[in-house]
């Protein structure tokens, strides 16, 4: 057979009704759609059985991970040609995941496996976790915090460079440096919080310590770091000694509700939240205004996802869920807020940087592409597959503003109603 790729492009541009908008190569070496376009590379015809077995974007991931599936050509440019069929349904076209499920789809593609003798669907690859539901208590928190960070310190120092900062860099150009913008991001939190030398700041999530280090070397306070990783925890204490900071710096494997030694006088949380969960939103933001004393602030950097009209039929991301941060969930921003505020804070500054953070994915990307054979040994070719895809999906979601990410100033208010916030707050531009 060599027309499998003629086949499967005619098929699924009859179920989507709508042009199939990337090229594909099959297994047979055949070819089919438009000749500039990204090619859609099926390798074999595992990935259809994958793909009919588990329609819509978690079977498409199992393929890619497992590499059945790849893309030749600008990944970002295939992905964003894609999106509008895998996560922006519109009412000209049913979805992929709708598509897969029609009969006359799952019969012609039953018949091209047929001719192979294929049996029933693989395994699932080893990189996926599988769980039941989100109950985010502290052992399942520890066990997905570990999947996601436990990759290891030499894989995440070639995808984040030498600053080890896993979250939206802030950029004063396109051009710049990632280590620049990452700078200019720590110092952007740490003047947002109005940092004094001595005070005491809990940095929630601390990751490999780069917050820490810099609240400490530039603004002279005293900081306790909380991670569940042991990983991030021992890179975190050897980045502190040898910038002779152990006499300011504490690094604890420990989960936030376990802290009790406030208060504190700032509090920075930095992509940490979107681990919590909606059920424990309110006890994580309780927590941390507990820890506040009066007057402190806390500066919560989160991702943010856009509402449904209806909320109740919020359903979580298949790929990211499965590889990559299992039990993470994403609220949109009004919720946040809406938290926060139940919790007892003041929110008194909030700022979008959704697109620094298309910017700092690409730079993350880049950097996994140009090293890319030594990333595969040291994580495996599943788990590199994983981040690659992940990261070039997420930034074309930022860019085409499915998904944000935002910065929330919020103050314990004093009793007297002085929140001690200047007139002017936004001293920090």
């Amino acid at each position: 057979m060599t027309d499998a790729a003629p086949r499967l492009h005619a098929l699924v541009e009859q179920l989507l009704g709508v042009p199939l908008p990337v090229r594909v190569r099959a297994w047979d070496g055949s070819q089919a759609g438009p000749p500039d376009a990204p090619t859609l590379v099926v390798r074999n015809r595992r990935a259809l059985r994958r793909l009919l077995f588990k329609p819509g974007e978690l079977g498409l991931a199992r393929a890619w991970v497992a590499g059945d599936l790849g893309i030749e050509g600008d990944l970002y440019h295939a992905l964003d040609l894609l999106s509008g069929l895998v996560w922006e349904r519109g009412d000209d076209a049913r979805g992929l995941a709708q598509a897969l499920r029609d009969p006359q789809f799952r019969a012609a593609a039953l018949g091209l496996l047929r001719m192979a003798g294929l049996p029933l669907p693989p395994a699932p690859p080893r990189e996926e976790v599988r769980r039941t539901r989100h109950h985010h208590t502290r052992h399942t928190d520890r066990r997905a915090i570990s999947h996601h960070y436990d990759v290891g310190n030499d894989f995440y120092e070639i995808v984040l460079g030498p600053s080890m900062v896993y979250s939206c860099a802030y950029w004063p150009a396109p051009g710049a440096t990632l280590e620049q913008a990452q700078h200019d991001k720590l110092e952007l939190v740490c003047r947002k919080l109005a940092l004094k030398p001595d005070q005491r700041l809990l940095d929630v999530g601390c990751g490999w310590g780069s917050m820490a280090v810099h609240a400490a070397r530039e603004h002279g306070v005293r900081v306790v770091g909380i991670t569940l990783s042991q990983e991030q925890a021992a890179y975190a204490r050897k980045r502190v000694a040898d910038a002779g900071l152990t006499d300011r710096i504490e690094i604890r494997v420990q989960d936030y509700r376990d802290v009790t030694d406030g208060p504190y006088d700032a509090i920075s949380s930095i992509g940490m939240a979107e681990h919590v969960g909606a059920e424990k939103y309110l006890e994580y933001a309780s927590g941390l205004y507990d820890l506040l004393k009066p007057g402190g602030l806390l500066l919560n950097h989160q991702i943010a996802r856009r509402p449904e009209r209806d909320e109740s039929a919020y359903e979580l991301d298949g790929f990211i869920d499965a590889y990559v941060f299992p039990d993470g969930e994403l609220a949109p921003l009004g919720t946040t807020v809406t938290q926060l505020e139940r919790a007892g804070f003041e929110v008194r500054d909030v700022e979008s940087l959704r697109e620094h953070y298309a910017l700092t994915l690409r730079r993350w990307v880049a950097r996994l592409d140009d090293d890319w054979q030594r990333a595969v040994r040291l994580s495996g070719p599943g788990r590199a597959r994983v981040w690659r895809l992940y990261m070039a999906a997420c930034a074309v979601a930022f860019e085409r503003n499915r998904i944000g990410v935002n910065q929330v100033l919020a103050v314990r208010a004093p009793e007297s109603g002085d929140s001690g916030m200047p007139l002017r707050s936004r001293t920090w531009n």
